[in-house]
């Protein structure tokens, strides 16, 4: 199945002949009084509202995915993670050149750990990237997005697709500098995830993923997830042996080689095999 969120936060399932809205469906979502959870209560809640996702689907007229305006299909993360340098042509290419290191100490991923990016950087593909610091490099990096479904502690790579709802691009916009990974990757807007999430049923391998991304049309980055250092199950069983992951947040697998500038009225496309494309737009912060 795949399942988008769009225009004013309405719930959509994704068909060959377009969305159709299931909104009311999330009107069987529990309710939560304050404190809030910390884990998305759609994702963590898919498996029991599956059948009724497809029945409405069935029911309900499609409209064309061009005229709506996609979000990101994951809408209350509680963490977003994210792998650096998990291609070994990406580390080379980061190593190479001083405007991307800034002569930072860039360990290969076994020894640099992961990071997290703020929650308040999420958008989806029909929401603009609002560049900041123009004076310096704005990047962009495609990557896998995995989302996890249900809580993971301490699992090991053997057992961790099991804890995966699905699969998205994302993206992945960096200032490059100086600071820490975390701070110069989390300004809103510089995370993209879209344009739909595919559920783990319909991808049961994320290990030989095709996936390119083009700014104006020029291709920048072209690679395949068969490439990654650690792979979505080492990258969970890394994970959750630090900390607890629930339902809805977001592993950002790493970026290959290929990363280059983006501007102020630039186009992204974004493909991956057995997810889709995601056209994106650039802008600045007004």
């Amino acid at each position: 199945m795949r399942i988008c969120r769009f225009d004013d936060n309405r719930l959509g399932v994704v068909t060959g002949d377009g969305i159709h809205d299931v909104t009311q469906t999330l009107k069987e979502l529990p309710t939560w009084t304050y404190p809030l959870p910390i884990f998305d209560p759609f994702i963590a809640n898919l498996p029991k509202l599956r059948e009724t996702l497809e029945q409405r689907s069935r029911q309900s007229n499609s409209k064309p995915v061009d005229g709506i305006r996609l979000l990101s299909p994951v809408a209350s993360p509680g963490k977003i993670i994210a792998a650096p340098v998990n291609y070994k042509k990406h580390l080379e290419e980061v190593l190479a050149q001083k405007e991307l290191h800034h002569g930072n100490l860039i360990n290969e991923i076994h020894k640099a750990g992961l990071f997290l990016k703020a929650t308040s950087s999420l958008i989806g593909a029909g929401e603009t990237i609002e560049l900041i610091h123009l004076d310096r490099r704005n990047d962009h990096e495609i990557e896998l997005a995995v989302i996890i479904g249900k809580p993971a502690r301490k699992v090991s790579a053997a057992d961790a697709l099991g804890h995966v709802a699905g699969y998205c691009i994302g993206l992945d916009i960096t200032i490059r500098g100086p600071e820490e990974r975390s701070f110069r990757k989390s300004p809103d807007s510089y995370t993209v995830l879209g344009p739909w999430l595919v559920t783990a049923d319909e991808l049961k391998d994320p290990s030989q993923l095709a996936f390119t991304i083009t700014v104006n049309g020029e291709i920048r980055q072209d690679a395949n997830t068969d490439d990654l250092v650690l792979g979505v199950p080492e990258l969970i069983e890394l994970a959750s042996s630090f900390y607890t992951l629930h339902p809805g947040d977001v592993i950002l697998t790493g970026t290959p080689q290929g990363v280059g500038p983006v501007l102020p009225g630039d186009v992204l496309l974004a493909k991956m095999d057995k997810i889709g494309e995601m056209r994106v737009n650039v802008g600045t912060r007004k």
